[in-house]
């Protein structure tokens, strides 16, 4: 069974990239990879929310699921963004028919505040699939608020192939600490981070989220590995300002693709209608935040000339 578990520490949900065409970007997508694996990130989260699963079409996906899959050897988590049941499963299939290597489990949000309804769910992908399933409990995507005791029902049900929880009900602290004595799984935040030090106070086994400077994530986790909560509440603050800012609701999206473009991983900040672009009047606040964060020793290798 510890087979099936995720490892604890980063898994760095990447970002779907477009040209100015709004075409699928690969290239770019590739280079996430490279700054995924120079963070020394445990795998990779593809497809997911920040993703932009939702405005991919399938044959897309499935040239996402090619290149994260056949661009690098760290493991892969794949999103399923469907939620009822017969079109995930579908979803996952299709994925899966274009992988050039098994991905390690596939991230299922929670889609019903049943317990019964979720073992369902969950067990049907599996079988359909025969890989591990990362529960992800986030309401403000799904639209599906579920209660603790349902969840904790929910997992415990289908221990066996139950490769991670990702927590993103806030409030996220709580929610962990009920999740990581009640369930085997290990269980992770996400939120961009924001509550990445009090996540992690209360048993996260990491961070599974999308962020324009990982290195961050990484420098946090290391630290309290480390040196507990205080040397990871030290080697977060410098990060947070950042952190906040590209956690905005609504452009939150377009202000990381754009530091990402800045940063020279992705060619374009671009996102897909009806996802809303980086307003202009952010532009001079995200140029004051790029200016305070930690230096890097020997510079930044991503920053484009």
């Amino acid at each position: 069974m510890s087979g099936t578990r995720l490892d604890r520490g980063l898994w760095m949900v990447l970002a779907s990239p477009f040209d100015d065409a709004l075409t699928l970007d690969t290239a770019s997508l590739e280079r996430q990879l490279v700054l995924a694996d120079s963070v020394s990130a445990q795998g990779v989260v593809a497809l997911g929310v920040f993703g932009e699963a939702d405005a991919l079409t399938r044959a897309e996906q499935q040239d996402v699921v090619r290149t994260v899959t056949g661009s690098s050897d760290l493991p892969v988590v794949l999103g399923l963004s469907a939620r009822t049941t017969a079109v995930a499963v579908d979803q996952a299939v299709s994925c899966l028919e274009a992988a050039e290597r098994q991905p390690r489990a596939l991230m299922v949000q929670v889609h019903s505040p049943r317990a019964d309804v979720l073992v369902q769910h969950f067990t049907a992908i599996h079988e359909a699939t025969g890989l591990p399933v990362v529960v992800q409990d986030y309401p403000a995507a799904s639209g599906v608020t579920v209660v603790a005791d349902a969840l904790v029902e929910a997992v415990r049900a289908c221990d066996g192939f139950v490769a991670a929880v990702k927590a993103e009900s806030a409030p996220t602290p709580p929610a962990i600490a009920t999740l990581t004595a009640a369930v085997g799984a290990p269980v992770f935040g996400g939120l961009g981070g924001v509550g990445l030090v009090d996540e992690l106070g209360c048993g996260a086994a990491g961070a599974m989220t999308g962020m324009s400077h990982p290195e961050g994530l990484r420098a946090t986790l290391d630290a309290q590995a480390s040196g507990g909560f205080a040397a990871a509440h030290a080697a977060w603050a410098p990060w947070l300002p950042l952190v906040t800012f590209e956690g905005q609701l609504k452009v939150g999206l377009a202000i990381r693709k754009e530091i990402l473009r800045r940063r020279g991983v992705l060619a374009t900040g671009r996102v897909r209608p009806p996802a809303a672009p980086l307003p202009p009047s952010l532009v001079p606040l995200l140029e004051q935040h790029l200016s305070h964060l930690p230096p890097t020793p020997g510079g930044d290798p991503w920053t484009s000339d």
